[in-house]
């Protein structure tokens, strides 16, 4: 695992809700959330999210939930709501990246990830939203991607997904922000998780590492900084805003 990176924040009485938290950025982002003292409520498919939540300690908790399925998010917010009383911020980050040719792009692969990756924000935004509302307080941070800005072979739907996180999330940030929530994205680049380089592997991915100004991916400690950012009392004007973490890649 990558090393994981110190933070000055202090999240000592928020409490956090993370996506795909079992693996890659989602587990850093609560790591590094819990580092800062966080309460956590870790949402994941898989069961590993328990153990997770518990290897960060005694006060965090770990859900299996499906965030295509409306009943499986409302039911987990629910829960989370009546443990924790409240919830400060919210990362969407749970996302899967399947490729294949435009021409023939199978349609059950395109539902699934337009499902996952942004009904799923959708969905789990919409369940917590409204207590944050309520408390005219609350950060909502959305896991687009470079993809949401610029085409990439082989990746239809992906594309299209994200840059439906863009669309969304701008028009939660203007309705929400007057009401205390505000709302953004951060788009990165190729990330050195698990997922991220599976499919970047070999040539394709020195090519791509290539292409990127820094020449090189991003961590996941540094996409999870830029959330803890988003989700900080420094950022209080940030709002509607499509944080690039690319290494410049889109400039170019």
């Amino acid at each position: 695992m990558v090393s994981r990176s110190n933070t000055s924040y202090d999240f000592t009485n928020a409490v956090v809700v993370i996506t795909g938290a079992a693996a890659g950025i989602g587990r850093m982002a609560a790591e590094l959330f819990a580092d800062a003292g966080a309460t956590l409520a870790l949402l994941d498919r898989a069961e590993s999210v328990k153990d997770v939540a518990a290897g960060l300690g005694s006060k965090h908790t770990g859900w299996i939930v499906d965030v295509t399925d409306a009943e499986s998010v409302t039911a987990a917010a629910n829960e989370i709501l009546a443990l924790c009383g409240r919830v400060d911020v919210l990362v969407n980050n749970a996302g899967i990246g399947p490729l294949a040719p435009a021409e023939n792009f199978p349609l059950e692969t395109w539902d699934k990830t337009i499902a996952v990756n942004l009904t799923g924000p959708f969905l789990v935004a919409r369940a917590f939203a409204p207590l944050m509302l309520a408390r005219k307080s609350g950060r909502i941070i959305n896991l687009a991607s470079q993809a949401a800005v610029i085409g990439i072979e082989g990746h239809l739907a992906y594309c299209a997904s994200k840059a439906g996180i863009i669309g969304m999330t701008n028009c939660m940030a203007l309705e929400w922000a007057p009401r205390g929530v505000t709302v953004n994205a951060i788009s990165p680049t190729v990330v050195e998780t698990e997922l991220g380089l599976s499919g970047w592997a070999g040539e394709i991915g020195e090519r791509a590492r290539a292409a990127i100004p820094t020449r090189r991916f991003a961590k996941p400690a540094e996409i999870a900084s830029a959330i803890m950012y988003l989700a900080s009392t420094e950022a209080a004007m940030i709002n509607g805003a499509n944080l690039m973490v690319d290494g410049g890649y889109t400039i170019t």
